[in-house]
């Protein structure tokens, strides 16, 4: 089966468990819950091995079995996915984790891992018809569905709050996408998207209003589960805004199960959020099943600033299941972590993806891990495209060196 595509079987609404047929347009289930796609993994079992990925293309696609799309042709790809998992070892004695490993997506294209679940739902929007794109973002899935659609020769539509860091808008500007920023947050846009796309004729690829971006995410649960010879760790720390990536890795772990890969045993799903947005973490708190709006959402990890996901209760549920938990970090934490992490082992993450180191040394106090513990952070961006957050750790002009260099280079 290598090189071959898709098992996919059939849609199937996360709520009620109603099916929808495969090969058609999609957004929310007839319920208002998000999609979920379901393969023939029997079939896929028979005629795909583990031991035949290492031939595949150097992608997520080498997943193609349990990808939805049918046609090869239909593929928009830029290398997104086997990003590299990297033992952090003098970090880890640092914080006191003794097993301590990064998955670093921010080198897939974009600079972020948001490339994956885009390259998916572009793939899928080009196979089934569609030739407008419309999006909200805090900024890093704009960005890679800026590039996607330019890639696909298709249009993209964005909405972004207005202090959405400068390197999202100058790529989507770059990739040619029609931009507007809002007086907002990723809410307020994407009220404008919904309101805007029946009568525009674009199609709506938010996060988890199509079911192809979880299938591009759940590509990382595969991928750590092979870097790792299929003996999936003890705990993976997740940056959670939209949290799709927990919903993807969770779903990628049943699937390589019923595949015969690996066993029933699980990681520890820790949803990782900031004070200034951290709705999982309040309704993890309550025991409540769903999250509530988070008022007043404030934080320098724009990605994290999502005030309530579409998929709260998906993300719980494997929190939950897993014997995880949520825990909140600060701005201020989360940006010492980021620092460090570059210091220690050359890895620039995200403020999101430096939130999860921060988080480590409090789940290892608290007796949820242990400094023995294999863990996985997530780092979902790169931390190139967060300048202005970083900056306030090392202000320019504050005399010394700086000052000096200034004076030496400032025109007479």
């Amino acid at each position: 089966m290598v090189g071959s595509m898709t098992t996919v079987d059939h849609l199937e609404c996360s709520q009620t468990g109603e099916r929808y047929e495969a090969g058609q347009l999609h957004n929310l289930s007839k319920a208002g819950f998000p999609l979920l796609v379901r393969y023939d993994l029997e079939k896929a079992r028979q005629g795909w091995s583990r031991d035949w990925i290492a031939n595949g293309p150097t992608s997520m696609w080498r997943y193609a079995p349990v990808l939805p799309v049918t046609k090869p042709t239909s593929i928009v790809s830029l290398g997104e996915g086997m990003t590299p998992l990297l033992r952090t070892q003098r970090l880890g004695e640092k914080i006191g984790a003794g097993n301590l490993w990064v998955k670093d997506d921010g080198v897939n294209p974009t600079g972020s891992f948001k490339a994956r679940g885009l390259s998916c739902a572009v793939s899928m929007a080009k196979e089934l018809g569609v030739t407008k794109l419309a999006i909200p973002s805090a900024g890093n899935a704009a960005s890679a569905l800026a590039a996607y659609a330019a890639a696909a020769g298709m249009e993209a539509h964005i909405y972004m709050p207005q202090d959405v860091p400068q390197a999202n808008f100058i790529e989507c500007k770059s990739f040619g996408a029609h931009v507007t920023l809002v007086d907002g947050l990723i809410s307020d846009c994407a009220k404008i998207v919904a309101a805007k796309a029946p009568v525009e004729g674009w199609f709506d690829v938010s996060t988890l209003k199509e079911p192809y971006r979880i299938e591009g995410k759940k590509t990382m649960g595969y991928e750590i589960a092979e870097q790792m010879h299929w003996n999936l760790p003890d705990a993976i720390l997740y940056p959670t805004g939209g949290g799709v990536g927990i919903i993807g890795m969770w779903k990628a772990f049943d699937e390589m199960e019923a595949l015969g890969w690996i066993g029933a045993r699980r990681p520890k799903m820790i949803a990782v959020q900031v004070e200034g947005c951290m709705p999982i973490v309040r309704a993890y708190e309550k025991g409540a099943e769903r999250s509530e709006f988070f008022e007043n959402a404030s934080t320098v990890a724009s990605g994290l600033r999502v005030p309530k996901p579409l998929g709260d209760f998906l993300i719980l549920q494997a929190v939950r299941k897993s014997g995880g938990t949520a825990l909140a970090v600060s701005d201020e934490e989360a940006l010492d972590a980021g620092v460090e992490l570059a210091a220690s082992e050359g890895i620039f993450a995200a403020p999101e993806g430096a939130a999860c180191v921060a988080a480590v040394p409090k789940l290892i106090a608290s007796g949820v891990l242990t400094p023995d513990a294999r863990i996985v952070i997530y780092n979902t961006g790169a931390g190139l495209k967060y300048l202005e957050a970083y900056s306030t750790r090392f202000p320019r002009l504050a005399g010394g060196e700086s000052d000096k260099l200034g004076g030496l280079i400032t025109p007479r």
